[in-house]
């Protein structure tokens, strides 16, 4: 299964999410494809993202998290050993947003919400310090990304696969240009016990 998280104030029908689906149908996978719209509240979110992990097998399973999606998709992996593809990833998103504390629109659905520090409390419980078994992490990240420093996720996941891509912005519209290395990353095996 490919599990799309999407990151903050998005929705499953963000560019990448729709790229990766579209790309799995044309390869007749389609069914592999899995986008919950997320709760604004992280908690909430997590319980989302878990209850899907938690039906498969961990190996079955790649994340592919958009920025605050990639945030939560480290700890998922952390958590229940799954591979995951992180882009343009938030790494402190829980320091970062708070100068975004207030009233909020979700670009997709245009639901409104105010984004409070509870909601920051509930992100910093699933930050994870520094990632295990880099193996797992596959590292997309465009040099051009306006929002978030790359070379702050290029130092965090040293070790692990990483693409850098030049220019570009956060969004990241030229995905569709570096999904068959997504999928190849995500449909080999990965062996997640300890040995």
């Amino acid at each position: 299964m490919y599990l799309y998280i999407h990151g903050f104030n998005s929705a499953p029908a963000s560019i990448k999410a729709q790229q990766l689906h579209a790309r799995l149908a044309a390869l007749g996978r389609g069914d592999e494809f899995a986008c919950p719209a997320l709760s604004h509240w992280p908690r909430e979110a997590m319980h989302q993202l878990e209850a899907l992990v938690r039906g498969h097998d961990p190996e079955s399973v790649t994340l592919v998290g958009s920025s605050l999606g990639g945030f939560y998709g480290t700890w998922l992996a952390e958590s229940h050993g799954c591979r995951a593809v992180l882009v343009n990833p938030a790494i402190d998103p829980h320091v970062g947003l708070e100068a975004y504390l207030g009233p909020q629109r979700n670009l997709y659905t245009g639901a409104a919400y105010e984004l409070t520090r509870e909601h920051l409390t509930q992100m910093g419980a699933y930050h994870v310090a520094g990632p295990t078994r880099l193996e797992r992490y596959y590292l997309v990240v465009t040099t051009g990304d306006e929002v978030l420093d790359y070379r702050v996720a290029v130092a965090k996941y040293a070790g692990a696969r990483q693409l850098v891509v030049q220019g570009s912005d956060h969004g990241f519209a030229e995905f569709e240009h570096h999904l068959d290395a997504v999928l190849a990353f995500g449909d080999q095996h990965v062996v997640t016990r300890q040995l």
